[in-house]
């Protein structure tokens, strides 16, 4: 089965899912979009951190994906504009990382497989990144699920029942340069930030409650993976590109639904 590329795609898709449905809901709660841009751009300094060094492509996007994410959340404490702060780093790392790939000698890479992901080349090893990191990262959101919930609904109220805001920013910090880490592959540095805000975003409307927001936005992060391979397949379009789209696809769908059920 897995000799199949399109089969190892689709199982990339749906292993990523699992991760970015539930974070992707705390990330549209906590209107985190600019945090995660800023640490998926950063992802193309990792990756040439992992060319000049010999690190696993993994590794070194993971390094420079938590260095981002510790930067941005200390000059966030600091009281610095939060928008203004990241709009720097985002776009700093990015071209710092477009940069430092060219000047590396003997280093001839297709840097649009890491800007816009190439998830038919996933391999079994990839497979078993992606799905290690997406189950990681789910494992550690369901942890500190109540934490991180109260934390973000209202952190007076936290701090009252005991829980530190900052130890739970810090554990979504982790999870996100995890899920960047292993994502870069699949959908893509400029990509990755829509497949965790679009899905959540279209199951907000359409929930009663954060835990089936959360389930919801994994089951359309998967149906946005399958429809957007069959898109890529049919069409002959680029496979990162038409996930992402599919997805936009169902959150247009899913703003009348949302209103019909607010009616």
């Amino acid at each position: 089965m897995l000799d199949d590329f399109l089969m190892r795609a689709g199982l990339a898709g749906i292993g990523l899912s699992l991760a970015t449905g539930p974070l992707g809901s705390f990330v549209v709660w906590r209107r985190m979009a600019y945090f995660g841009d800023a640490t998926a751009h950063a992802a193309i300094l990792g990756v040439a951190l992992s060319f000049a060094s010999g690190l696993p492509l993994y590794a070194g996007t993971l390094i420079v994906a938590l260095g981002m994410a510790a930067t941005v959340s200390a000059l966030a404490g600091r009281g610095h504009a939060m928008d203004t702060a990241l709009g720097v780093l985002a776009h700093s790392a990015l071209a710092f990382g477009l940069v430092a790939v060219s000047f590396l000698p003997n280093v001839r890479v297709d840097l649009s497989a890491y800007l816009f992901g190439d998830i038919l080349a996933v391999s079994r090893a990839d497979l078993l990144w992606v799905w290690g990191g997406a189950l990681a990262v789910l494992a550690l959101l369901v942890w500190r699920w109540q934490g991180l919930l109260t934390a973000t609904v209202n952190e007076e109220l936290a701090q009252a029942e005991g829980i530190d805001p900052r130890r739970e920013r810090l554990a979504l910090t982790l999870a996100l340069a995890l899920v960047v880490a292993v994502s870069i592959k699949i959908v893509g540095a400029l990509l990755i930030a829509a497949l965790l805000i679009i899905p959540a975003a279209a199951a907000r409307g359409l929930s009663r409650s954060p835990e089936v927001m959360a389930v919801l936005a994994v089951a359309l992060s998967m149906l946005s993976v399958l429809a957007g391979l069959q898109m890529s397949l049919r069409l002959d379009t680029p496979a990162g590109p038409s996930i992402v789209a599919a997805a936009a696809c169902l959150f247009i769908v899913a703003l009348p639904l949302a209103r019909l059920r607010r009616g």
